[in-house]
């Protein structure tokens, strides 16, 4: 028995006329016969029966219908599901994530992808950037967000945002004066810095936008993540600077928030393996590229 075979018998069955079944399937009568009979032989039961009007079912037949359009339609269902694969519509992406970006980049990216290709099932895994790699490289998760990362020629990366920075001083520090900070007005001040892992990272991006500006950055701290970043400048252990999503987001009392000046920012990209080619990775880097020129139509013209 084959599919052709069910296909041929559901025609029959629900026409219940040999000659408008066989014009259906656009073939003649005489395989169409041929076929019923050597389903009928293999099975070793009567399907039809001839009335005066064309064909009847059997019990035998009726039952067998049945069975067939479950058959029929789990085969559709499977020919759907294998498509929407191919298509990058139906999977699994296994996303990696850290610290600050999952305040406000990562969730929109993730709620766009999801509303867009619902049949794909988002699983995040919480890593640093050495772990991602590894992730990365051992095929156990498909993408990964971070901010700063050594060229590698298996990794792949896609820009997401460039985002500004914004400077977290206690509330009546002096530079809350200003109504933003010029890199320079950092020079002598004890800075609070993350993350404390995974090399080169954001806080080097600071060291080194210091080391640009004439000063060497006066490091008191070193944090694993934003929050605890404003939770020490709240205690007068310093100042800290954190991306702009972060800035929306992470409120702590006895803080106050200052855009840094210079036009100074940071990005986060999307990084994958260089190497993969499905269209499940090429339908989330599109929703990238979208949201990186939504984004960038509503930044300022810059001066």
């Amino acid at each position: 028995m084959d599919l052709r075979q069910l296909k041929y018998f559901l025609a029959v069955a629900e026409e219940l006329n040999i000659s408008r079944a066989a014009e259906r399937l656009h073939i003649s009568q005489p395989p169409l016969t041929r076929n019923i009979k050597a389903l009928e032989e293999e099975l070793g039961v009567k399907l039809f029966h001839r009335s005066a009007r064309g064909v009847e079912l059997t019990q035998a037949g009726e039952m067998f219908r049945e069975d067939s359009n479950n058959i029929r339609m789990l085969v559709e269902a499977a020919v759907d599901r294998v498509q929407r694969a191919g298509e990058g519509k139906l999977g699994r992406l296994d996303v990696g994530i850290f610290g600050s970006a999952v305040y406000e980049v990562i969730p929109s990216l993730l709620q766009t992808f999801r509303e867009r290709l619902p049949g794909v099932s988002v699983v995040l895994h919480t890593m640093n950037k050495s772990e991602q790699l590894e992730a990365l490289r051992q095929r156990r998760i498909t993408v990964a967000f971070n901010r700063i990362l050594q060229p590698a020629p298996d990794i792949g990366r896609e820009l997401v945002v460039t985002e500004p920075l914004f400077v977290v001083l206690p509330k009546h520090h002096r530079l809350t004066r200003l109504e933003s900070v010029p890199v320079k007005a950092l020079a002598g001040e004890p800075l609070v810095l993350f993350p404390n892992v995974g090399r080169p990272n954001f806080a080097d991006r600071v060291i080194e936008m210091c080391n640009k500006h004439g000063f060497e950055a006066q490091v008191s701290q070193e944090v694993g993540d934003a929050i605890t970043g404003a939770v020490l400048v709240a205690r007068g252990f310093g100042i800290t600077l954190i991306p702009a999503s972060a800035a929306k987001t992470v409120a702590i009392e006895g803080t106050t928030y200052r855009p840094l000046a210079d036009g100074t920012g940071v990005d986060l990209s999307c990084f994958y393996r260089a190497s993969d080619r499905s269209p499940l990775l090429h339908s989330f880097l599109e929703v990238v590229r979208e949201y990186r020129a939504r984004h960038a139509a509503k930044q300022p013209p810059s001066a």
